[in-house]
């Protein structure tokens, strides 16, 4: 809310600054802090003194998961002084790593004198602020991808060494008139039942555990109710997809070949 800094702040016009919303919030909680004053440095000096004139949105400088802290903003035109060093920028159509030679070209026509180092697009600023979260994450992925194929071939393995062990069990059914519908009905059931009551502890056994991963999330809550929910999902039709095969073996089963069935 309010105004930005511009270029008509200079060290002759009114001092002024912008807040951001820690700050606003932390500060002035229930009233609107623009036009109001503050100071930076010796109170006694006039200078030091400052209108604010905007509130900006909060700014993550370190990374991606620390919590917003009450913040600044200054135009150094009003603190030429006090600027050891200012940073640029940039937005080009260009490849911006094409740009760099152009750039120290036309700053050294202005000021000769003043180094310019660090110049690097902001992609790579980008990916090196996330890198270790994204290794984190890729092999939390991966490990997890693991899990999940195992626990397919597990749930597999167990329904079909159940249908196995009821082969004349399910030949005597069909021989009494059970259809093909009601013994597919039969092992599903069997095997979702498991895979349910697993569902629900493994969601339980979650909530518990999210905390540990907070800090590698951003703007996602660590019990966000659709992760959970589509997570779920995802895991149930896996094992419905596992059971349906066995189950689907087990509608085949000729009741003559079962009952002779050792």
């Amino acid at each position: 809310r309010g105004r930005s800094l511009s270029d008509t702040d200079t060290e002759n016009s009114e001092r002024v600054i912008v807040i951001n919303e820690s700050m606003a919030r932390r500060y002035w909680p229930n009233e609107d802090p623009i036009g109001k004053r503050m100071v930076i440095g010796d109170s006694s000096k006039d200078t030091s003194w400052r209108t604010i004139v905007g509130i900006v949105g909060d700014v993550r400088h370190a990374s991606l998961s620390e919590t917003p802290v009450p913040t600044a903003f200054i135009s150094y035109r009003q603190d030429l002084e006090s600027w050891p060093r200012m940073g640029f920028a940039i937005k080009a159509k260009a490849d911006p790593a094409s740009l760099t030679s152009l750039l120290r070209k036309e700053l050294a026509a202005i000021d000769p004198t003043q180094p310019v180092y660090a110049v690097e697009p902001m992609d790579n600023l980008l990916r090196g602020a996330v890198a270790q979260r994204r290794f984190i994450m890729m092999l939390l992925g991966s490990l997890s991808s693991i899990a999940l194929m195992l626990a397919m071939v597990g749930i597999y393995g167990v329904i079909s060494f159940s249908v196995g062990e009821r082969t004349q069990e399910i030949g005597i059914r069909m021989a009494l008139g059970a259809r093909a519908a009601d013994v597919m009905r039969m092992v599903l059931g069997q095997g979702m039942r498991v895979v349910l009551v697993g569902i629900v502890i493994g969601v339980g056994a979650a909530l518990f555990l999210t905390r540990l991963l907070s800090s590698l999330l951003f703007e996602v809550s660590p019990t966000d109710l659709r992760t959970f929910s589509v997570v779920a999902a995802l895991l149930g039709a896996i094992a419905l997809l596992a059971c349906y095969i066995p189950a689907r073996r087990a509608t085949k089963v000729d009741p003559l070949i079962a009952l002779r069935y050792e």
